[in-house]
C-alpha cells in the first residue's frame, strides 16, 4: 500500500494565512501609528501636576513660616515666570511651544485678592491637544 502523507501547508493554507496577517495589520497598525498627541496630552497632564504638587508644598512651607517658601500673590499668577521654578525639565512660555520641552502656560488667576487658589491652563506643541488645568495655591 502506498500512503501519501502530507508534509507542510498546501499553498492556499499559506495564502489565507497572508491575507488574515494583512487584514489585521491593516486594521491594527493606524492605532499604532500615531500616538504622539496622546503623548503630549499626558506629558502636559504631567507638568499641571507637577505645578499643582509644587505650590501646594509651597503654601504649606510659607504657612508653617520656611523662609525658603516663595510668594505667590501676584495679579497674575499664570506667567511662566512665577511658575517656572515649580517645575524641571521643561520650560514654561507664554507664546506657543516650538518643541515638546515647552509648554504654553496660560489663564488669569488672580492671587492678590482673597483667592486661596486660581487655575492656570497648561498647552502643549502640536495641533489637536487639549490643554490641562493646573491648580495654582496662592500663598502670601
Amino acid at each position: 500500500m502506498n500512503k501519501s502523507m502530507q508534509n507542510g501547508f498546501t499553498l492556499i493554507e499559506l495564502i489565507v494565512v497572508i491575507v488574515i496577517l494583512g487584514i489585521l495589520a491593516a486594521t491594527a497598525l493606524p492605532r499604532f501609528i500615531d500616538l504622539s498627541t496622546d503623548a503630549r496630552n499626558s506629558a502636559a497632564q504631567g507638568v499641571a501636576g507637577s505645578i499643582a504638587s509644587g505650590t501646594s508644598i509651597n503654601f504649606a512651607a510659607r504657612s508653617a513660616g520656611n523662609a525658603a517658601g516663595v510668594a505667590v500673590n501676584a495679579a497674575n499668577v499664570c506667567t511662566a515666570a512665577i511658575l517656572q521654578p515649580f517645575v524641571t525639565g521643561v520650560a514654561l512660555v507664554a507664546v506657543a511651544p516650538a518643541n515638546d520641552q515647552e509648554f504654553q502656560i496660560g489663564g488669569a488667576g488672580d492671587c492678590s485678592g482673597a483667592n486661596v487658589s486660581v487655575t492656570c491652563t497648561v498647552t502643549p506643541r502640536g495641533a489637536g491637544v487639549t490643554p490641562a488645568n493646573a491648580t495654582v495655591i496662592c500663598a502670601r
